[in-house]
């Protein structure tokens, strides 16, 4: 039987760590891609550390996007987030783009050819999670850690609060009591400051009334425990502090620790790379599922192998909140008629061959607003109608 009391912590980490720095530019270099031909293949890794910056990986897309362009768009990437300190700066980093052609070898077992439809990108797991702690159906501890750090974000880059700098990460515990979350019981938030005098209280005093007015109202008590930058001093950060490579934030991109992970990254993969678009076609899934009423929480995953088109399995756990069979919504999850899980399937349903990547490099790929032009399409609850019609 499930726990129904007790505490849970996820962390959150802001656009300017080094790690989401490097995947904002490998992001941002799918983006280019898909701008200049949708059915481009990209796989790009960024590394930062002190004033340097060197992508690599493979791609197949059109000749007009050079290593010049490239390492344009990574110096604007940089300077959107805010850099621009001695030991990182967007205009006097040393930027090598070392991107190759993609290999024949996956071309030929992705490619459509023939009779055969477009196989998966690689062999992978793939997982979807929602549950109802929040409007959005995501967990409360990543949601409200990620609220944290791009309310101060904005705060920052509005000039609200000049003297934050762009490096920041939160953790929220929240406690639970009949499985709800009901109370915040220790916040810590880690943020540079531009301002080498700030103290740690002076620092609690800037952020305290940001975090208070993004957790919902009586979260915070007089019981919460804060530790605002507990070491003291955050004045050197971002790759300069360490360095950052992309795809090591995947539990802060997806579901803070309260669901599985099949271990692929995202950023910096085109939509053929299912490690990318079958996690969001399963979290689609997993929404819809809990918004048709169907559970109060679900778990989907879905496998894949490198070259074949239709996935290995598909599992459903519903944590013993369903009003129908998982077996059965299994079924319907594998018929074709109702849902295509192929890769082409699902960049088509979800239109992923778009340039809507760069956003999702920051504060999660989940629980967002779906956006007019595509982006976060997999927060569409437009799977519900049919779901109900199927199992109800």
């Amino acid at each position: 039987m499930a726990r129904r009391d007790y505490l849970f912590t996820s962390e959150s980490v802001s656009e300017g760590h080094p790690d989401k720095v490097c995947d904002r530019i490998s992001d941002t270099i799918v983006d280019a891609y898909l701008s200049a031909e949708p059915e481009a293949r990209v796989a790009a890794e960024t590394l930062a550390t002190t004033n340097r910056v060197v992508i690599a990986g493979e791609v197949r897309g059109p000749d007009s996007i050079t290593p010049e362009v490239i390492e344009r768009l990574a110096r604007a990437a940089i300077r959107d987030i805010g850099y621009e300190q001695d030991g990182f700066h967007w205009e006097t980093a040393k930027i090598d783009v070392l991107l190759h052609q993609q290999s024949s070898d996956i071309a030929q077992g992705v490619d459509a050819s023939g009779n055969k439809d477009e196989g998966a990108g690689d062999q992978g797991i793939m997982f979807g999670y929602a549950c109802r702690e929040t409007p959005e159906l995501m967990p409360a501890p990543i949601f409200y850690a990620h609220r944290i750090l791009k309310r101060l974000a904005d705060a920052r880059k509005s000039g609200e609060e000049p003297r934050l700098g762009p490096d920041a990460k939160s953790q929220v515990t929240l406690r639970y009591a009949n499985g709800k979350p009901v109370e915040a019981t220790s916040i810590v938030l880690s943020t540079q400051h531009l301002d080498a005098s700030l103290t740690s209280e002076d620092v609690r005093a800037i952020v305290a009334p940001y975090i208070r007015e993004t957790l919902p109202d009586g979260w915070i008590t007089a019981d919460t425990v804060w530790h605002v930058n507990p070491t003291g001093k955050f004045v050197i950060g971002g790759p300069d502090g360490d360095a950052g490579l992309t795809g090591r934030k995947i539990i802060v991109d997806t579901y803070g620790g309260a669901a599985p992970h099949g271990g692929g990254a995202f950023s910096g993969k085109d939509p053929t790379k299912v490690d990318r678009s079958a996690a969001y076609a399963a979290r689609w899934l997993a929404k819809n599922v809990v918004a048709a009423g169907l559970a109060e929480k679900a778990t989907i995953q879905v496998s894949y192998a490198i070259g074949v088109s239709e996935p290995l399995s598909i599992y459903v756990d519903l944590h013993d909140t369903g009003v129908v069979d998982p077996a059965r919504l299994e079924a319907v999850l594998a018929d074709k008629d109702v849902v295509r899980l192929s890769p082409r399937g699902i960049r088509e349903r979800l239109g992923l061959n778009r340039p809507i990547y760069a956003r999702t490099s920051a504060y999660g790929h989940f629980g967002r607003p779906a956006d007019e032009d595509g982006g976060f399409s997999w927060e569409r609850l437009d799977l519900v109608d049919t779901l109900r019609s199927a199992l109800l």
